[in-house]
């Protein structure tokens, strides 16, 4: 995902058709996702698009630049192609398999005194509290004195598999990759 940034309308298209083909169910949940983040888009669109210096639409002062409009369009696109990678990577690893993959990657940073645990684990109960969509008027219990908060898991198994060869050498043609088009 972190190669998502330097890719243009006809890598992120690419990138798209293959996820789309790869795993059709993943364009369901990419559009579930795309519509609970609409707000974050319409926002990061207005903030690229007044904000981007350049020459104004129609020349008129509080217009946005065109240089900010092909910013903010070039940069939704983006969103929404990692959206779609999410989207992806949940459908063929699943909740436990995405925060087994999270813990692994983590576990470089344990030598830092991060707490790899800590953080899988509260990201589990994000997860799991945003797969269902609160009800109507939920915020107002939130707010009140003695809030009745739902209960999730007590438990949190992960499962890990071995790391194998082949995924080293992902690792490897991966950066390999990113270097590339990070140099060109």
């Amino acid at each position: 995902m972190i190669g998502i940034q330097f890719l243009g309308y006809g890598g992120l298209a690419l990138l798209c058709i293959g996820v789309i083909l790869l795993t059709p169910a993943s364009a369901r949940r990419g559009l579930a996702y795309v519509r609970r983040a609409r707000w974050l888009l319409l926002t990061l669109w207005l903030i690229l698009a007044f904000n981007t210096p350049g020459e104004a639409v129609y020349n008129l002062a509080w217009a946005p630049t065109y240089e900010g409009i092909a910013e903010a369009n070039l940069q939704a696109v983006r969103l929404l192609a990692t959206l779609l990678c999410l989207a992806w990577v949940f459908a063929r690893l699943g909740h436990d398999g995405m925060l087994a993959g999270l813990w692994g990657l983590l576990q470089v940073l344990r030598g830092t005194g991060l707490e790899v645990e800590r953080i899988v684990v509260r990201l589990s109960l994000v997860l799991e509290n945003l797969q269902t969509p609160p009800a109507k008027g939920e915020w107002k219990q939130m707010l009140a004195l003695a809030p009745v908060l739902p209960t999730g898991r007590e438990v949190l198994h992960l499962s890990l598999v071995p790391w194998l060869f082949r995924d080293t050498l992902l690792v490897v043609v991966a950066v390999v990759g990113l270097m590339g088009v990070v140099w060109l």
